[in-house]
């Protein structure tokens, strides 16, 4: 506890705004997460296959947006682009609140999409001009344990709360998440109002524009960290939506009640161990800790490997809510490093673009994961399905020790942050 007060009490005054609402934020997420797809299909009667594509609206549309979202950040600043963000959010869920139509749901789910695709770099970009060096990776860790506890809590909540024979239940946790868009915009209205996001020009360099992605990708550094971020994705959240599920249904042969507990578990993980986590990484080169997230993630897709050779079991039960928990502690790992580094490699100038970047590499192995995993499973390759799950985790590790030879040490997490050269 005494850390968690000298982190807090280090933080800025803007710092602690930003971070003191976060669960509630999150908490109207996780209330709908993992149940509007059951909403579109059992509730407003559209077929399954038609509701999963109105779903991958949401990846689709938050990848088209990064890109744009990463430059009107460098441009305008992220307090501008964030209020952007909410709006879309808040309009997005009314709308699916009252969809009874596909195409209302698919201009709704188009919306939230937008909110998540600009959203993300420029949230990145605003906490990272508020906050800096080891605290600035401290930071990202906390607000995504945060994040976890509102989502994990939303969603328990949720799945106690909607039944679809009331599909005014449903209406209610959408509108829900709509209001608590709301919180983010009254503080960026309010508190954080003088807040920017946006870099300061000197005045003799007033004209100058930020450097393009095209300059930003031409750097190794930067070209590594996106691959990796983007195996990471493929072989980690990409999975749990479809794959993940997927294998210990058809495979592995565990009760859904089970994969209910598994996801608990994760979140329960990433709560209670994220702070000591941050403690034991500070001033730790970030691609080791890369490094040990991918033998954690390695050992975790084995557990999984392994409940599928005793399918039906108690064996194959444990298996996959070890997964889930061995599996979170690397995304404690993970989640504070990533964010940092890219922030770290970044100029001002390029923050936003930067973030987009990662955005949308996290995004594009979000989307490949689940339609890699579909087909392997289709064709009964659970075996091939880990065998892949184990080569992305190795290639992480790999990835990782490329990119330390082509960072600065402080950059690395191991030394003070020098702004690096214009890209």
């Amino acid at each position: 506890m005494s850390g968690l007060r000298s982190f807090w009490a280090a933080l800025p005054t803007e710092g602690r705004w930003l971070l003191s609402t976060i669960a509630v934020q999150t908490l109207g997420r996780g209330l709908t997460l993992p149940f509007t797809i059951i909403y579109l299909h059992e509730v407003r009667g559209f077929d399954l296959g038609l509701s999963g594509t109105l779903m991958s609206l949401i990846a689709v549309s938050a990848l088209v947006v990064t890109g744009p979202g990463g430059s009107l950040t460098d441009r305008f600043g992220a307090r501008v682009v964030l209020l952007v963000g909410c709006g879309a959010m808040v309009v997005g869920n009314v709308l699916l609140a009252f969809a009874t139509t596909p195409e209302v749901a698919a201009l709704a789910l188009v919306l939230i999409g937008i909110n998540f695709g600009v959203a993300w770099p420029a949230f990145n970009s605003l906490i990272a001009a508020v906050v800096e060096g080891d605290l600035r990776q401290r930071y990202f860790g906390i607000n995504f344990a945060l994040v976890n506890l509102g989502i994990g809590v939303g969603g328990v909540v949720g799945g106690l709360y909607v039944d679809v024979s009331e599909p005014g239940t449903f209406t209610t946790i959408f509108l829900i998440d709509a209001a608590s868009a709301l919180i983010p915009a009254a503080l960026l209205v309010g508190p954080l109002r003088h807040v920017s996001g946006r870099a300061e020009h000197d005045e003799d360099d007033v004209d100058a524009e930020p450097a393009s992605y095209r300059a930003i990708l031409r750097r190794p550094a930067v070209l590594w960290l996106t691959g990796l971020t983007f195996i990471a994705m493929f072989v980690g959240y990409g999975q749990f939506e479809a794959g993940l599920p997927g294998y210990a249904r058809q495979v592995a042969e565990v009760s859904t009640q089970v994969i209910g507990v598994a996801f608990a578990v994760n979140a329960a993980v990433i709560v209670l161990l994220q702070f000591a986590v941050l403690n034991r990484i500070s001033g730790r080169r970030r691609t080791r800790v890369i490094v040990v997230m991918s033998v954690l993630w390695a050992a975790a897709w084995m557990l999984v490997g392994g409940s599928g050779l005793v399918p039906g079991t108690a064996l194959a039960a444990a298996g996959l809510l070890s997964f889930m928990g061995v599996f979170a502690l690397g995304e404690t790992l993970l989640q504070p490093t990533v964010p940092a580094i890219s922030n770290d490699l970044a100029t001002d100038r390029t923050r936003g673009r930067s973030n987009a970047i990662n955005a949308a590499a996290f995004q594009g192995g979000a989307i490949t994961g689940p339609a890699a995993a579909g087909f392997l499973l289709e064709h009964d390759l659970g075996e091939v399905y880990v065998a892949i799950m184990l080569a992305g985790c190795a290639g992480i590790a790999v990835m990782a020790l490329a990119l330390e030879r082509r960072m600065t040490p402080e950059a690395n997490g191991i030394g003070p942050v020098a702004e690096p050269a214009e890209a």
